[in-house]
């Protein structure tokens, strides 16, 4: 009897494989996958092997620049790999890929999908570091991607033109999948009005998150006299470079300019409570939490930058703003929280586009297409 083809996952942190990758893993097994998951061990180990994946704890941080245990980490992986003998294997971020890919490449394993969640602090930030890090990952990813096999995935189009442009990745190996998709059922508008006047930032507490344009938007909007309350939901994270210390939250709470809710899992709940989700990134993948907010009838306020345009449509189910920019924020925040009717109109279009084409049924039915086309030979269409 034939034995199922098997698909490994690797990804640095278990709680963002929870949080983001795990409807497409049980579509992966539904389908008739052996799932495994490599990823480092925080919260979620149990809920994750009750799910039926083969769990594969490791060592891997996204942060660390240590030499020896870098090695360690691709050692790691490459005993991991020659034991296990995936079909696929899954690298989801740009850590993932770059040390997975030399793995791979190492136990001759012959399928690679490697996954852009974005680009990150390396092409947000101009600093010295960040600049640095751009060459590195150009010279490191462009060897990652120098085999047969080996498929690059982008959630945006102007990502996939941006390292194609760079010669990291050759356009015949490059596709553009909206990310795992947004559940529906799950999120969807609720048929009570807003109780408060909430404008909702869900996302990692991050700078280039645009947290920072939030609170000072706050402060701005503050001073018309509008009974706003301004919310942050979400989790620090320190491993990133670009993190805000929890110290600097508490005191936009004592000052009175915003209040954090922290790490939320009743995510419909919170956005049922929202009047306006905004979302003042520098640069995205493809956003989550914009999609979950117009999946329940939201209206949305987002960067006009790479991500972003992917959800919003300016005036349709929300608006664009310049990035980096707290007054256009504050504008935009504003002209939504004194029209009803605007919000009613552009919430009603995001539903209807998300439900269009970003449904997960619809999504998920893309990368399984490209198991498929890896392993077959089908065609997928890119």
């Amino acid at each position: 009897m034939k034995s199922s083809p098997r698909i490994l996952f690797l990804v640095t942190e278990d709680w963002y494989f929870w949080l983001h990758w795990l409807d497409l893993a049980r579509a992966t097994r539904d389908a008739g996958f052996e799932v495994l998951l490599a990823t480092r061990i925080q919260e979620h180990g149990q809920q994750i092997s009750q799910q039926g994946f083969k769990l594969f704890p490791i060592s891997l941080l996204r942060r660390s620049l240590n030499p020896i245990r870098e090695l360690l980490a691709v050692w790691e992986l490459v005993r991991l790999y020659r034991s296990e003998k995936p079909d696929i294997v899954y690298h989801i971020a740009v850590k993932p890929i770059f040390y997975g890919s030399i793995a791979a490449r190492l136990t001759g394993i012959r399928h690679v999908i490697n996954v852009f969640a974005g680009l990150g602090y390396a092409y947000t930030s101009n600093s010295i570091n960040a600049r640095l890090l751009r060459l590195f990952l150009r010279v490191g990813l462009r060897a990652a991607f120098a085999r047969e096999g080996s498929v690059a995935v982008f959630q945006n189009e102007e990502d996939r033109a941006q390292l194609t442009h760079d010669r990291i990745v050759e356009e015949i190996r490059a596709r553009v999948i909206p990310g795992t998709g947004v559940d529906i059922d799950k999120f969807q508008p609720t048929h009570d009005k807003a109780q408060e006047s909430i404008v909702l930032l869900a996302c990692r507490m991050l700078w280039d998150k645009g947290v920072g344009e939030f609170v000072e938007a706050a402060r701005l909007v503050r001073q018309l006299n509008l009974s706003a309350r301004f919310v942050l939901v979400g989790r620090c994270d320190d491993d990133n470079p670009a993190s805000i210390g929890l110290m600097q939250l508490q005191r936009w709470q004592e000052e009175g300019v915003v209040e954090w809710w922290g790490h939320r899992d009743d995510m419909p709940m919170v956005f049922s409570r929202a009047a306006v989700v905004v979302l003042p990134s520098y640069r995205e993948g493809l956003p989550v939490s914009l999609l979950e907010a117009a999946a329940c009838g939201k209206p949305i306020v987002a960067s006009d930058v790479p991500g972003c345009r992917e959800v919003v449509r300016h005036r349709v189910n929300g608006l664009l703003v310049q990035p980096r920019n707290a007054s256009a924020l504050a504008d935009a925040v504003t002209m939504l929280l004194e029209n009803e009717g605007l919000r009613v109109e552009l919430g009603r279009s995001g539903r209807e586009i998300v439900v269009k084409e970003f449904s997960a049924a619809a999504v998920i039915s893309q990368t399984l297409g490209l198991y498929r086309e890896l392993l077959y030979g089908t065609t997928q269409a890119r």
